[in-house]
């Protein structure tokens, strides 16, 4: 059994990145999995985030848009839209575009389903993952129907909070009576 396997990554401008490596790790649409020598076959939906992967020991990551893997033999092959690593993201430039197109979200008016929107956000998770991968990630992104729960959640009464536990902790307790998001 070989001891490491071809991690390729293809873009649609051709092959970006190939490296034999020990194990890959890559973000499905189900889960993160990992690919080490002697995986089993494997055709999985990508999603855009972070790739990990150890050459000569050391450990690399970068980050890929949503496309699919495929593993067969000692070769694991992701298609994607696209790719970067860490040393090319454009910081400032990533940044100024996710705050322009959060804005544009944040002001949705069309229909929610309208694939303008769709590709907005597609786009707000790539710019999301670039800044994840050179370690800034933004806060989480939250869409509308979720702020508005957020914005208008009141803490319950001190009383109704179990001992030592902040108001903000008593938020995130679903089931606890008096709080913010009481069972329907």
């Amino acid at each position: 059994m070989a001891e490491t396997i071809v991690l390729e990554i293809v873009t649609p401008t051709g092959v970006a990145l190939r490296k034999e490596v020990t194990d890959v790790t890559a973000p499905s649409v189900a889960g993160e999995f990992g690919v080490m020598p002697g995986h089993l076959p494997l055709l999985a939906a990508l999603r855009t985030g972070l790739v990990t992967y150890h050459e000569a020991g050391k450990e690399h990551r970068l980050a890929v848009a949503h496309g699919f893997v495929e593993v067969v033999g000692d070769k694991a092959l992701l298609l994607t839209e696209k790719y970067v690593q860490k040393d090319d993201v454009d910081v400032v430039r990533v940044r100024l575009r996710l705050k322009e197109v959060d804005a544009e979200l944040d002001h949705w008016q069309g229909d929610l389903t309208d694939p303008k929107r769709r590709s907005l956000i597609e786009e707000e998770q790539w710019l999301a993952t670039q800044l994840e991968l050179i370690g800034d990630p933004p806060l989480p992104l939250v869409r509308e129907d979720t702020r508005f729960l957020v914005d208008h959640a009141e803490a319950p009464p001190v009383e109704e909070m179990v001992e030592g536990q902040t108001p903000d902790e008593s938020l995130t307790d679903h089931k606890k009576p008096g709080s913010a998001f009481p069972d329907a």
